[in-house]
């Protein structure tokens, strides 16, 4: 059954109004990501990609990225963008396993986000869009990031997958 939408205010937006299939957009905001005090990325040049019922997730150019990564064996499949493969982040003396994932090779309306990477806001300490913290999306396996300017409710959580 599907949730009832939650009214946007002034500023904001609602995943409700989000298109299916999803739309690829410039993030338009600084995007950083932190993890044990070190920065993994910091961009103005991200992309966005906005889908129905979840908050957007953000996709970082490989050149703002200033972690190691390591790829991981992890694969998911979108039925919009393909394949994504997984990658592990070394920051703050850690290994993060499958913080982050990219679309090598995305299907054509994606395929501006060939070269990016997003990012897991559950699995790091600190993402932001611009001098907004993110709150992670709910659950573990959707990445969107919520801001104050998004309102859902939100995929993602316990008995959420259906929808």
């Amino acid at each position: 059954m599907r949730p009832t939408r939650i009214e946007p205010g002034p500023g904001q937006e609602s995943v409700w109004d989000y298109p299916r299939p999803p739309a690829l957009l410039p993030a338009g905001a600084r995007i950083r990501v932190v993890h044990g005090g070190d920065v993994v990325a910091d961009s103005t040049a991200a992309l966005r990609v906005l889908e129905t019922s979840q908050p957007p997730a953000y996709y970082v150019p490989r050149s703002d990225v200033t972690a190691r990564l390591t790829p991981s064996a992890t694969r998911t499949l979108c039925e919009w963008k393909g394949v994504a493969s997984y990658w592990d982040v070394h920051a703050g003396g850690t290994v993060v396993a499958d913080a982050a994932w990219s679309y090598e090779s995305p299907t054509e309306p994606f395929a501006g986000i060939a070269g990016h990477l997003a990012f897991y806001a559950q699995r790091l300490d600190e993402c932001w869009v611009d001098d907004e913290r993110v709150a992670p999306n709910p659950g573990s396996f959707y990445g969107g990031w919520i801001t104050s300017r998004v309102v859902g409710p939100f995929k993602g959580a316990a008995g959420t997958l259906g929808w």
